[in-house]
Parts: C-alpha cells; sequence; structure tokens
C-alpha cells in the first residue's frame, strides 16, 4: 500500500473515514478515558472533564456507531449503563498513547506558539487602524 499524496485519505476512502471519526474533539479524549476499563457516562463527565453531558452523549453515540465503544446495559434497578472499548476500539490505545505523549511533550511549545500568534493579530489590527 503507498502513502503518496492521491492514494489514501481520497473522499471515498476507509482510511479517511476512520481518522474522521477519531478526529472530533472529544473523541480520541473519550477514547483514551475508557483505555483503563468501561466507565458510567457521569463518571466519563467527571474524567474528562470541560465536556457537556449532550456532547459526550454525541461522542459515544458516534464511537458506537463505528465500532470503537460498546455500550452495555446491566438490568439491575436502578438501571445502570456502562460504556467500554471494543475490540477494535482497543486497538487504538497504542497510536493515542502515543499521541497523548506527544501532546504532554509539546503543549507548552503550542499553547506559545498560539499566544505568540494572538499577539501578533492584536499588533497587525492596532497598526491597521492607526493608518490613514
Amino acid at each position: 500500500m503507498s502513502l503518496r499524496p492521491g492514494t489514501v485519505f481520497l473522499s471515498d476512502c476507509p482510511a479517511r473515514l476512520a481518522v474522521e471519526v477519531i478526529a472530533g474533539k472529544w473523541a480520541v479524549v473519550t477514547l483514551f478515558a475508557l483505555s483503563d476499563g468501561p466507565l458510567r457516562h457521569g463518571e466519563l463527565v467527571e474524567l474528562i472533564g470541560g465536556v457537556s453531558r449532550k456532547v459526550l452523549t454525541q461522542t459515544l453515540r458516534r464511537l458506537q456507531d463505528h465500532g470503537l465503544v460498546e455500550r452495555r446495559t446491566y438490568a439491575e434497578a436502578p438501571p445502570r449503563v456502562e460504556y467500554g472499548l471494543t475490540e477494535l476500539g482497543r486497538t487504538l490505545e497504542g497510536p493515542i498513547a502515543l499521541l497523548t505523549e506527544w501532546a504532554r511533550s509539546n503543549g507548552e511549545a503550542i499553547v506559545a506558539f498560539q499566544q505568540a500568534a494572538e499577539t501578533a493579530e492584536v499588533t497587525d489590527a492596532s497598526d491597521r487602524e492607526r493608518r490613514p
């Protein structure tokens, strides 16, 4: 299989769909949170932080629809629901661990670059306002 431009990530390519599924804002974070084992919805909300219940539900459904997460309902009173990684979802543990390590190592550089870019935008806007 070639990895040259034009040979992968075409609009009808399964690899492109796979990347689109995990590229959602909360997808990788959710998958990472489930890597230690099944969790309930509320536990995921607390563990992830910053995600609304609605958005987490949408993320979990999308991951379920693509075979990465499974939803288990237990016949208890009150009913209990847990989410866990499927066998396919577990294949992402290694790549997500590598991505997480990269993010830890480079997160500060990304923030510094972003702040510098924002400062430059403010400076550019001020310069434009001063021009006649």
